[in-house]
């Protein structure tokens, strides 16, 4: 059985008070990531990067692990800026940056398993967003800083 995201008084550090858990800052990780191609690049990202990282252990490579940081990384932070228009919320300060790399993990799992998509939608109906409304900059009455 799923655990609900904490977001029955709306989205920690969207439309309500800023995230004080990890579960929370994840909702709040989740409505920095609506549109399809931003989750898409990044669990691409995470994807390759856990390949990389079994690549360096199945080859003896220590070094190829560093596709994990690369792949993960390099097409996630644009993808904030190209189709979000939001700042990647791990730019927030040492906590959030800790905590967005948990959330990277637990979003992409979710994505394996099925659950993201049903955690998107209960972010999307705990901000009041319409089906215009892609992302938060479609939505300027919403404030997204944690």
């Amino acid at each position: 059985m799923r655990t609900p995201l904490p977001i029955t008084l709306g989205v920690p550090g969207v439309n309500a008070p800023a995230p004080k858990t990890f579960d929370e800052f994840y909702a709040f990780y989740l409505s920095q990531h609506l549109h399809p191609m931003t989750r898409r690049s990044h669990v691409t990202g995470m994807s390759l990067g856990w390949l990389s990282v079994a690549l360096a252990a199945l080859l003896r490579r220590p070094l190829v692990a560093l596709g994990l940081p690369l792949f993960g990384y390099l097409g996630a932070i644009p993808s904030h800026y190209i189709w979000e228009n939001n700042k990647p919320a791990s730019f927030y300060g040492v906590k959030e940056f800790v905590w967005s790399i948990g959330c990277d993990f637990r979003q992409t799992i979710g994505f394996y398993t099925g659950r993201l998509p049903r955690d998107i939608n209960d972010v999307r109906v705990a901000l009041k967003l319409t089906p215009a409304q892609i992302t938060l900059a479609d939505a300027p009455e919403l404030s997204s800083a944690a």
